[in-house]
């Protein structure tokens, strides 16, 4: 699962008032919810495009700090999904997790790699806990 952050001054509820008809536009029919971190995510155990599994998404909230979004894209092997001849869903798929993220985030893939490496970054910049 990872959690993107939206854009400064920005807030999910704001960019995406109705989050579950979001994700059933971009993925389809939302058949169950799933809690993570306290909150209930979106599940999509069959969703339109081929290549995806199943897709898990909703806002993950926590005090004091503006609320995530945290996805989970579980998709097929590549190998199977060129073998049943969805290549073309394949590109689809990426579209459909781009054009979603940027919606909702408002960051582009670029500034959201880049702000994963910070994280890491500073992940790794903190000290480990001696004893």
């Amino acid at each position: 699962m990872k959690e993107y952050k939206m854009r400064r001054g920005e807030y999910l509820e704001e960019r995406m008032p109705d989050l579950l008809s979001e994700v059933e536009d971009y993925f389809g029919e939302v058949t169950d919810t799933e809690e993570f971190k306290g909150s209930d995510l979106y599940v999509v155990e069959d969703p339109d495009n081929p290549v995806f599994e199943r897709v898990t998404a909703g806002a993950v909230e926590y005090s004091g700090k503006k609320d995530k979004l945290a996805v989970d894209f579980e998709e097929r092997p590549a190998e199977e999904v060129i073998a049943d001849g969805d290549a073309e869903a394949a590109a689809d798929a990426v579209d459909a997790k781009n054009d979603f993220l940027l919606e909702a985030t408002g960051r582009d893939a670029k500034s959201r790699r880049d702000s994963m490496k910070r994280a890491v970054e500073d992940d790794a910049d903190a000290p480990d806990d001696v004893a």
